[in-house]
């Protein structure tokens, strides 16, 4: 199973719903595990073996994941404008909340890698690391 294949679920009901457009196939079930093994056995009733990643849907969870991308862009902010500062990582932590490994990441990021939405540790990009400062 080397083939990933994204399905967006919505709550319908009692159940939660998926359907796959590419191949026509549709899976239900009362939990998001059970609504992927169902996606992935009619997959398999059309001969395709791929792994299902299931994305629930709803108003609230849009709403959940931009505030997750404003919380991001800020704390990418204030990581950046601390380093400019010469404030160690280790304070940077403390005073973001976040993990040093996580402040690391911010730092080291390339200003032209795209930002890619799934992860959770993605910031925008363009934060110099403090090495690289004047």
């Amino acid at each position: 199973m080397s083939e990933v294949i994204e399905c967006q679920a919505s709550w319908r009901g009692r159940l939660w719903v998926a359907h796959e457009p590419e191949h026509g196939v549709y899976g239900s079930g009362r939990t998001l595990r059970l609504v992927r093994v169902s996606v992935e056995d009619g997959l398999a009733l059309v001969g395709v073996t791929a792994e299902v990643k299931i994305i629930p849907v709803a108003p609230e969870l849009e709403k959940l994941r931009d505030a997750e991308d404003a919380r991001t862009t800020a704390l990418a902010k204030a990581v950046e404008a601390l380093a400019l500062r010469r404030t160690s990582l280790s304070d940077i932590a403390l005073a973001t909340g976040a993990s040093v490994k996580q402040v690391k990441l911010l730092l080291a990021r390339p200003a032209e890698e795209p930002r890619a939405q799934a992860d959770p540790d993605s910031a925008p990009r363009g934060i110099r690391s403090p090495s690289a400062l004047p």
